[in-house]
């Protein structure tokens, strides 16, 4: 096998590519944009997504534009469930369809970007001799790329100093992979606050809680929302689908339904970006190499639950040099609203931390991705 993937890989055509993993927009978003932009420079290319059964991915990608498969896999808890249970018949299911995907397709190299499906994915790969890529987005890495790890061709990272986990000589900095479609923003103010149902004239604050939503800033939110009704601030808020109902029964009580929009979702992040004034996030990776591309003022609310607190440590990374804002997510109720309302009141502040934020900005990092998969595959 080894031999035969070889002599593929010399051969002068764009290779078959999987992409493989999933679970948070975290891990997919950065997927569709390195498919994207491999497809960009190779559009004969043909690339499989293989994600993980019953997650969002399973939705997300084929809206981009791509097949995948899923397999029957889930995380394995720590605390005590009957979950857990069922653990090893899921991987066990999991890997013989994984290889079963792999030789089937025959692909020149496999993408693992983290999440549930990329492990038995990537072990499968690599056991048919089919190079594998790791994307890492973050600074602190999951337990499946640090399992795969040793045995990947290559490991594009957005942090320094990831030789901590990873093997260095195969570690390349990248930055994060971010969707064109999403980062481009420029001139879109007045049709952002139009798709949104907004004054462009009026003050526009942007919360995003992630793909899911944010149980502690959503309560923050609703803590205070009745101070949006003593100001001219609009809010367009994603609650995620676990809070909208509560968001916008409170709206509607307020009577706030002209300046407080709430959403599950949003596509539309460029529209969404390009009429913020102010924006409220997590500080996990990927919305942070958002944030500092389109260049926008944030207030960071770390989840505290993350692996190491490693948000809080990406948030404070940006405080100390005046590029970002941060409330703690136990402060949310008292301190959020307060805090951006102050922040929208101070227009020198936020033209500094939209330059400073700027500087961590990597925005070639698809591009430099799709030059490491040329580079294991042979592809000039």
């Amino acid at each position: 096998m080894k031999e035969t993937q070889k002599s593929k890989s010399q051969t002068p055509r764009s290779p078959r590519l999987i992409v493989s993993g999933g679970g948070t927009g975290g891990h997919i978003f950065p997927a569709i944009a390195i498919a994207d932009a491999y497809k960009r420079r190779h559009p004969d290319t043909e690339i499989l997504f293989v994600g993980a059964k019953g997650r969002m991915e399973m939705e997300r990608v084929p809206k981009a534009g791509y097949p995948i498969e899923g397999l029957w896999i889930s995380g394995f808890k720590r605390e005590l469930s009957l979950d857990n249970l069922s653990f090893p018949f899921k991987l066990i299911s999991s890997l013989i369809k994984a290889r079963k995907i792999v030789k089937r397709f025959k692909p020149d190299a496999v993408v693992g970007v983290g999440g549930f499906a990329s492990g038995p994915t990537m072990r499968k790969a690599t056991s048919l001799g089919v190079p594998v890529i790791i994307q890492e987005q973050n600074s602190f890495p999951g337990v499946t790329n640090k399992i795969v790890a040793p045995k990947a061709a290559k490991i594009c990272v957005a942090y320094e100093n990831m030789d901590r986990w990873f093997p260095k000589d195969k570690i390349v900095l990248t930055g994060n992979p971010l969707r064109n479609n999403v980062v481009s923003v420029e001139g879109k103010r007045e049709e952002g606050a139009k798709f949104f149902g907004l004054d462009p004239e009026k003050p526009i604050i942007l919360l995003v809680g992630g793909s899911q939503g944010a149980l502690g800033i959503n309560k923050g939110i609703s803590a205070k929302l009745a101070m949006f009704k003593d100001v001219d601030y609009q809010l367009i808020w994603q609650t995620g689908k676990h809070y909208i109902e509560q968001a916008q029964k409170e709206i509607t009580d307020l009577g706030l339904e002209d300046r407080v929009k709430a959403t599950v979702f949003i596509d539309r992040m460029d529209l969404a970006y390009g009429c913020a004034n102010v924006v409220i996030s997590r500080a996990g990776a990927m919305s942070i190499s958002e944030l500092s591309l389109v260049k926008k003022a944030v207030i960071f609310v770390p989840l505290p639950t993350a692996a190491e607190d490693h948000q809080t440590k990406n948030a404070q990374s940006l405080v100390e040099k005046d590029a970002a804002m941060m409330v703690h997510n136990d402060e949310t109720s008292e301190k959020l609203i307060p805090a951006v309302f102050d922040l929208l009141k101070d227009e020198k502040k936020i033209r500094r931390m939209e330059e400073n934020i700027a500087k961590f900005a990597r925005p070639n990092a698809a591009e430099d991705i799709v030059n490491e998969i040329d580079k294991v595959c042979c592809i000039s």
